[in-house]
């Protein structure tokens, strides 16, 4: 196992990446309106964070996009410690797979939860897991320098389990609830993570921001702040505090194609491409949420 080489790499000021975005104009939208304190300052991520990020086995694309996601002061907010057990519900690709798992591995522990192929019908949507669950055992086998403490639990999104009951210090989401709502899932999924928790632990969310609340067949990609904090409320989860490190004040959210017109989706015409990469990634919540002691 490669260990992380701290002495060896420089700080990384990923912050400094184009800059933090300003903070938007108040609207509808607004963190405020959650009544929690809210904060524009990343908090400070430890160096074994940075060098993670810093890592050379991380996929050149992702690391051109830390830019728009701040993973050094998302994680840092989030309350992100390397003896953690943390579950990142449905990877994808294993974008924030390639910071945690290598993170955690020496002294904590690292579990991506993915959808069970095999809990979904014919035509459900298996295939696509399937493929996804493929691709993130071959990112993993192809990296056990990283990866190889790496664990994958398999969930089904009609009842969702993540792990036994209260043993994760830390659970994460990155721009998942949206479909979740699509699925009319998105409170049993909340419900998950508040069992998988220990008391006193940590919810991490991160989404695509709305201006107001949406409907739940609202196709844009988008959801309420509001919203998203009913959720976790109904599960039990308390509001800790909200963050502006992901906001993007130049998306406004009227995209003719969702929030997949903006990148990395790109689904637009060729002749409003250097429009849409003006501004960036979308607007995004980044909420904290404890499980009561």
């Amino acid at each position: 196992m490669n260990r992380v080489l701290l002495a060896a790499l420089l700080p990384v000021a990923l912050a400094a990446c184009n800059g933090n975005p300003p903070e938007p104009a108040a609207t509808a939208d607004a963190p405020a309106a959650t009544e929690a304190p809210t904060t524009a300052a990343a908090a400070t991520p430890d160096a074994a964070l940075q060098a993670a990020i810093a890592g050379d086995w991380r996929d050149p694309a992702n690391v051109a996009r830390d830019k728009y996601r701040h993973p050094a002061e998302t994680l840092a907010f989030f309350g992100l410690q390397p003896q953690q057990t943390v579950v990142e519900i449905t990877p994808g690709g294993g974008w924030y797979a390639e910071i945690l798992a290598p993170y955690l591995r020496d002294g904590g522990h690292y579990v991506a939860a993915v959808v069970d192929p095999a809990a979904l019908p014919e035509g459900g949507g298996r295939d696509y897991q399937q493929r996804s669950r493929d691709g993130l055992d071959k990112k993993f086998s192809a990296a056990p320098a990283q990866f190889d403490a790496a664990e994958v639990v398999a969930y089904d999104p009609a009842k969702p389990v993540f792990g036994a009951a209260g043993s994760a210090d830390l659970v994460l989401t990155f721009r998942n609830v949206h479909n979740w709502r699509s699925d009319g899932i998105a409170q049993e999924m909340f419900d998950g993570f508040f069992a998988v928790l220990k008391p006193g632990g940590t919810l991490g969310v991160v989404e695509h921001r709305a201006i107001a609340d949406v409907a739940a067949d609202d196709e844009s990609g988008y959801v309420g702040q509001d919203q998203v904090v009913a959720l976790a409320e109904a599960a039990g989860f308390v509001l800790e505090e909200a963050s502006e490190i992901n906001a993007n004040p130049l998306d406004t959210k009227d995209h003719p194609n969702g929030v997949w017109t903006l990148p990395p989706g790109n689904n637009h015409d060729d002749a409003d491409d250097a429009k849409y990469q003006a501004i960036g990634e979308s607007d995004r919540m980044t909420l904290r949420f404890r499980k009561p002691e």
